[in-house]
C-alpha cells in the first residue's frame, strides 16, 4: 500500500498513484460496463478490398429470435447520420500557408477524397470495412445474425501497395485521385537544392521502407452507448485519448447535434498509441443504435476485428539524398517520399507524411539546404491512422540510415561525421531549414554520455566473446530530435473541498503513462498537501474541459496547467481566507494547506474556506496556452542518443539484441522512473518493428497475416536489460515546467540504432541494406549471396 500522508515534490521518482487498483484487479475497461437489457452490435464487414455492393439481404436474419434490426448505409443516410468530414490541415501546428492551401492533388486541385460513411454505400474500398450492423440481445445471436446476411458484390480492381499504387498501369480506384495520388506537398527550396546536389563533392542515395504496422493496445477497442432519460441525451463509455474531442466529433460532425446531447466517459484504457484518437465506424453506429432504440447498446470487438478495423502506421517508401563537402560537412538534403494513405484519409493520416514527419527530417544536423516531396497514395487497404511516434520515428529512421550510410561511403568515422555536423548548443534557439525553431539541446554532450554508458571503447572484447560462439556481432547508432506537442493549450480546475482535499480536472487522458502520479506529485509540491489528499479527475466530459492526450503533450502542456492552475487556485483562496479573517492578502502566509496571518497564531484552512462557500467547495478554472516565436506553435524538442549492440547466428540469420542504451535529453524530469518506463516501452516497440512486425498486403489489397498466427509481436525474451538514463542540462524554454515530450521518444530512436547494429554485423560479408523486419529468412538469405 503506498503511504498517502507522504509528500512528493517533482523529480521524484514516486511509485504511481494508479497501479494500487490495477494490482487489486479493481480496473473499470468498457467491457466490464454492463446495463439491464443491454443490447449487442456485430458488424459484417467486406471480404473484398474492392467491390461494388450489388444487393444486401438481412431477411434471413431478422426472422431469427433476438435479432432486432440489420442496419445498412441506407439508414444511415436516411436519419441524417453525415459521413465524416474531409481533413484539412491542422491549423495547430503548419503555417497558415499550408492551412489556407489545403491539401492538394499533384494537379493543383484541392484533395478529393472518396466519401466515408460508418456502413459502406454502393462499393467498398478495403478489407474489413463494416458494411450491415446486426443489433442483437445477445452477442451471440448478434453474431449468428451477421453469418445469415447476405451480401452480393461485384470484383473491382484493387491496389495494395504504394508501389502498385504509383505504377502507371495501376487501375484508377477512385475518380478523384489521378493516378491514385491524394496528395502531394512539397517543403523547401528545389532549386537551390538541385544547383548544391549538381556541384557536391559527394552524394549518397538510399533507397528506404518504413513497414505498415498495426497497433496493438492490451486492451480491443469496444464501445457502450445508453440514453439518459433525466437530460434527454446520450452517454457514450468507450476508450479513447481525447474524450472532448470526440465528443465534438460524433455530436458535431457525425450527428448533427450540440455537443451537450452527447457525454462521453472514459474509464481505464488499455493502451493508446494514438490508434485511439480516432472516430471510428463502429462508435458511430453504436450511438446511433442507442439513440434509435433508447436502450444499452455495446460493441465488442476482438483481435481479428481490431486488425481489420483499427487504423494501421507508418506504411513509406522514401528515396533519400545527401550531398556533402569532401571534408564531411552536409550541404543538402532531397527526398521523395512516398506513403500509402490506405482507403479513406484520418485527419491523422493525411497529415502524418507532408506535415509531422517533416518536421524533423533534418534531425539534429545542421542543414543549410533542403528538399521534400511527399506523394499520399489511396489504396485499397486499412485506413492509416497515428501509431506511436506519427511520423517521426519515419523521418529519424530516414536521416539516421542516411548519415550512417554517407559516414561510410565516405570512410568517415560515423561518431565524427554526426559531431562534425550537430548543431551547436550555443547556436540554440535554432531555426531549421523546415522554420522549426529548436529552443534547447547539447547533441554532442548526449552522444558522448551515451558512448560512455554503452561501453563503447571496450566494444572489441565482446566482439570476441560473440566469435567465441560462432555468432557475428555488430553495433549501430542513433542520434535523433522529436517535434512534440500538437495542440498548446490545455485546461484545468482545482477544486478544495470541506474536508481540505483537493480534486484537479484536467483534459488530459491517463492511458497507462502514469499521468494522475505526475499531476499528483506537482500539486503535492506546489500545494504542500500530501499525496493522500489529491484526487485526479479525467475522461468525463461533464466534468472536464481541455483537449487530451496526443503528440506527447500531456505532461509539458498538461502539467503546465495543472502549475498555473495551482497558482490561481492559491491566489483565490487567498482572497476568501482574507475576507474571512479580516486581513490584507499580502499579509497572509500559506503552507501546508493553510493561511495564516503573519507573526500570529491565526490562520484558515483549504477545508474552512471551502465550509464557507455556498456550495461547499471552492473550484478555480484556468487556461493555460504555451506560446513561442514559431509561426507553428510551442513544442517540445526532447532529443537523445541509443547503441544498439546484436549478435547474429549465420547458421540460422537469427539476430539477437543483446543490450541497448539510451540516453535521452527530456529537460526537467517530473517522475523519472516513469520516464524511463516510458521509453523502454517505446524501444520494445521499435525493437517490434526491427525485427518481426509487418501488416502485408499484396498488390490487391488482400491481407496476409491479419492475426497473431502470423503477426509476431515481441516477447520478453526479445528484450535486453536496457541502460537508460537523461540528461537535465538543457530544460525546455518553452514551457514553465521547463520538461519535453517523452512519450514516444524510445520508439522514434530504436529502430535506426538496431537496423545500424545488424548492418555493422554484416558489412564483411558486403551487405549494406535490409529492409525491415529484419527477419531471420532475410539475414539468412542476404548471408548466402
Amino acid at each position: 500500500m503506498m503511504d498517502e500522508s507522504k509528500h512528493s515534490f517533482a523529480g521524484d521518482s514516486m511509485r504511481r498513484v494508479e497501479d494500487e487498483e490495477m494490482i487489486l484487479g479493481k480496473g473499470c475497461y468498457t467491457d466490464d460496463i454492463q446495463f439491464p437489457e443491454m443490447l449487442h452490435l456485430h458488424f459484417v464487414r467486406s471480404p473484398y478490398p474492392h467491390a461494388r455492393i450489388k444487393r444486401i439481404n438481412t431477411s434471413t436474419a431478422l426472422k431469427q429470435d433476438g435479432v432486432l434490426e440489420a442496419y445498412t448505409a441506407e439508414d444511415l443516410i436516411r436519419d441524417g447520420v453525415n459521413p465524416y468530414p474531409v481533413p484539412g490541415p491542422p491549423g495547430d501546428f503548419v503555417t497558415k500557408e499550408i492551412v489556407d492551401k489545403g491539401y492538394r492533388r499533384a494537379d493543383g486541385e484541392p484533395m478529393d477524397p472518396p466519401r466515408w460513411l460508418a456502413l459502406a454505400k454502393d462499393e467498398v474500398r478495403y478489407i474489413g470495412q463494416p458494411v450491415v450492423a446486426i443489433l442483437a440481445d445477445t452477442p451471440e445471436t448478434a453474431l449468428a445474425g451477421a453469418e445469415a446476411v447476405e451480401v452480393d458484390y461485384e470484383e473491382l480492381p484493387s491496389v495494395g501497395t504504394i508501389a502498385d499504387a504509383e505504377d502507371s498501369s495501376a487501375p484508377a480506384i477512385w475518380e478523384g485521385a489521378p493516378g491514385n495520388l491524394l496528395i502531394q506537398m512539397e517543403h523547401g527550396d528545389s532549386q537551390k537544392t538541385e544547383t548544391i546536389f549538381a556541384e557536391a563533392d559527394h552524394v549518397t542515395q538510399l533507397e528506404l521502407s518504413n513497414s505498415r504496422l498495426v497497433g496493438n493496445a492490451m486492451e480491443p477497442r469496444a464501445s457502450v452507448c445508453q440514453r439518459d432519460p433525466e437530460q434527454d441525451r446520450l452517454i457514450l463509455y468507450t476508450g479513447h485519448q481525447a474524450p472532448l474531442g470526440l465528443q465534438g466529433s460524433l455530436a458535431e460532425d457525425i450527428f448533427g447535434w450540440t455537443k451537450d446531447k452527447l457525454r462521453v466517459i472514459v474509464g481505464h484504457l488499455g493502451g493508446g498509441f494514438g490508434i485511439r484518437a480516432e472516430t471510428y465506424p463502429e462508435e458511430i453506429v453504436t450511438v446511433y443504435a442507442a439513440h434509435k432504440q433508447s436502450r444499452p447498446v455495446k460493441w465488442n470487438g476482438d483481435r481479428t476485428q481490431e486488425f481489420y478495423g483499427t487504423v494501421h502506421g507508418r506504411d513509406q517508401l522514401s528515396t533519400a539524398e545527401l550531398a556533402c563537402s569532401r571534408d564531411g560537412k552536409i550541404q543538402a538534403l532531397r527526398i521523395l517520399t512516398r506513403s500509402n494513405i490506405g482507403a479513406y484519409p484520418t485527419g491523422p493520416g493525411a497529415a502524418i507524411p507532408p506535415v509531422v514527419g517533416p518536421k524533423i527530417l533534418t534531425s539534429l544536423y545542421h542543414v543549410p539546404c533542403f528538399h521534400l516531396e511527399v506523394r499520399s497514395y489511396l489504396t485499397n487497404t486499412v485506413p492509416m491512422g497515428a501509431y506511436r511516434g506519427a511520423g517521426r520515428p519515419e523521418a529519424i529512421y530516414l536521416i539516421e540510415r542516411l548519415v550512417q550510410k554517407t559516414a561510410e561511403d565516405m570512410s568517415l568515422d560515423p561518431l565524427e561525421f554526426r559531431k562534425r555536423n550537430f548543431i551547436p548548443p550555443q547556436a540554440m534557439p535554432y531555426t531549421s531549414a523546415m522554420g522549426e525553431i529548436y529552443d534547447s539541446g547539447d547533441f554532442e554532450k548526449v552522444l558522448d554520455q551515451a558512448l560512455e554508458i554503452s561501453g563503447w571503447n571496450d566494444f572489441e572484447s565482446r566482439v570476441q566473446t560473440s566469435q567465441d560462439k560462432g555468432r557475428i556481432r555488430g553495433r549501430g547508432i542513433s542520434c535523433y530530435i522529436e517535434w512534440t506537442g500538437a495542440i498548446w493549450h490545455e485546461e484545468v480546475t482545482t477544486e478544495a473541498r470541506d474536508d481540505g482535499s483537493i480534486v484537479l480536472y484536467t483534459g488530459t487522458q491517463n492511458m497507462g503513462q502514469g499521468l494522475k502520479t505526475a499531476f499528483t506529485q506537482l500539486l503535492s509540491e506546489q500545494l504542500e498537501l500530501p499525496i493522500g489528499k489529491i484526487e485526479v479527475v479525467q475522461g468525463d466530459t461533464d466534468l472536464v474541459k481541455g483537449v487530451g492526450s496526443v503528440g506527447s503533450r500531456s505532461l509539458f502542456i498538461g502539467g503546465s496547467a495543472v502549475r498555473e492552475g495551482a497558482e490561481k487556485f492559491l491566489e483565490e483562496n487567498r482572497k476568501l481566507a482574507a475576507e474571512a479573517l479580516e486581513a490584507a492578502r499580502e499579509d497572509l502566509v500559506y503552507k501546508a494547506g493553510k493561511f495564516t496571518v503573519s507573526g500570529t497564531n491565526i490562520g484558515i484552512g483549504l477545508g474552512e474556506i471551502a465550509q464557507k462557500q455556498p456550495d461547499q467547495k471552492v473550484s478555480v478554472y484556468s487556461k493555460t496556452t504555451l506560446t513561442s516565436k514559431s509561426s507553428t506553435g510551442c513544442p517540445s524538442w526532447p532529443n537523445g542518443c541509443q547503441i544498439a549492440e546484436v549478435e547474429i547466428d549465420p547458421e540460422t540469420g537469427q539476430v539477437f539484441l543483446d543490450a541497448l542504451t539510451a540516453y535521452d535529453d527530456v529537460g526537467n524530469a517530473i517522475n523519472p522512473m516513469m520516464v524511463e518506463g516510458q521509453v523502454h516501452g517505446g524501444i520494445v516497440q521499435s525493437l517490434g518493428q526491427a525485427f518481426m512486425e509487418e501488416a502485408v498486403f499484396d498488390r490487391e489489397g488482400q491481407f496476409a497475416n491479419p492475426s497473431y498466427m502470423d503477426y509476431a509481436l515481441p516477447r520478453a525474451d526479445d528484450v535486453p536489460n536496457f541502460k537508460w538514463d537523461f540528461y537535465t542540462g538543457a530544460p525546455c524554454q518553452t514551457n514553465p515546467l521547463g520538461a519535453k515530450g517523452v512519450g514516444e521518444l524510445g520508439t522514434v530512436g530504436a529502430t535506426p540504432a538496431i537496423v545500424n547494429a545488424v548492418l555493422d554485423a554484416l558489412r564483411e560479408h558486403g551487405i549494406s541494406q535490409i529492409d525491415m523486419p529484419l527477419t531471420p529468412q532475410k539475414i539468412w538469405a542476404s548471408l548466402q549471396g
